[in-house]
């Protein structure tokens, strides 16, 4: 009987997994599909990297929106990275009980606040501080960034205190032994051995920060030009896309599909990236 349940668990186990790599399949089909051509018709030079969008004149060049994603993301990463691990390492080796039992919900409820709450505090908050500290309208590739540099810290926070209470504690215990102090058994044994586990962290940090959609284009500025500083309205990849599709048609939406390939290479890329960066240091 029980080796029958444990047969049943693991077919279901395996139509699950299947079910992923369907939906997978069709979603890449789906895209490239409707995205290739149109970028054939563009031209790839043009369409990758045109300086201009504007639909209304059959003019579809994404390199500003491919700029702006990756000055958003990159500094959302700069931000929200350090503070992320250095939280998880509060939580774990600092924190006091009372403390964390206050801590830990509110990681986890701000892991499942919709970006729409996000994007709403940004607009009410995050804008007119830039504004004031800034000048200028206050929507910009730095309050983006900072943005998706909270929105993203409790995926990090979270994976990364996973991985640091997943290294057994003789790992500390041994390194205290040997004459190291609390913070250098920390951070110089306990967190390069969890060093897959954080990795993990930062993969998902950056994917949910290189996806976010709403959240960016109420603060943004989705001005789709390369920006001249940090203090300029730019337009990414997602938001380019959200904005437009509800009332595009021919090759303007096919252009839009277009740019969903694009950023779904981007972040294949980047997966790949960590992936490389991960097997050299093991090895």
């Amino acid at each position: 009987m029980n080796r029958f349940i444990e047969k049943c668990i693991e077919i279901i186990f395996m139509l699950t997994a299947l079910v992923c790599i369907v939906a997978v399949a069709v979603i890449c089909f789906f895209l490239f599909k409707n995205g290739i051509p149109a970028i054939g018709e563009i031209g790839v030079s043009d369409f990758l990297f045109g300086m201009k969008w504007k639909p209304g004149n059959e003019l579809f060049g994404i390199l500003p929106m491919i700029i702006g994603s990756i000055l958003v993301t990159g500094l959302s990463v700069l931000l929200g990275v350090p503070i992320g691990i250095l939280s998880a390492v509060f939580m774990v080796f600092y924190c006091k009980k009372g403390l964390y039992r206050i801590l830990k919900p509110t990681v986890d409820l701000l892991a499942g606040t919709p970006s729409i709450v996000y994007g709403f505090f940004g607009l009410v908050v995050i804008v007119p501080i830039m504004q004031q500290l800034f000048g200028g309208g206050g929507k910009s590739v730095l309050t983006a960034s900072v943005l998706l540099g909270i929105m993203i810290l409790p995926t990090i926070i979270s994976v990364t205190e996973s991985a640091l209470r997943a290294v057994p504690n003789s790992y500390y215990e041994g390194a205290l032994a040997l004459g190291a102090s609390h913070e250098s058994s920390i951070f110089k044994t306990v967190l390069p051995a969890a060093r897959s586990g954080v990795m993990a962290g930062v993969i998902l940090g950056v994917g949910r920060s290189v996806g976010e959609t709403m959240a960016v284009s109420m603060v943004a500025g989705n001005q789709p030009v390369i920006p001249e500083s940090l203090f300029k309205g730019v337009r990414t990849l997602t938001a380019n896309i959200v904005l437009e599709m509800g009332y595009a048609a021919d090759l303007h939406r096919e252009a839009l599909i277009a740019t969903a390939v694009v950023l779904f290479m981007f972040i294949l890329l980047i997966n790949l990236s960590f992936s490389i960066i991960k097997r050299r240091k093991v090895q």
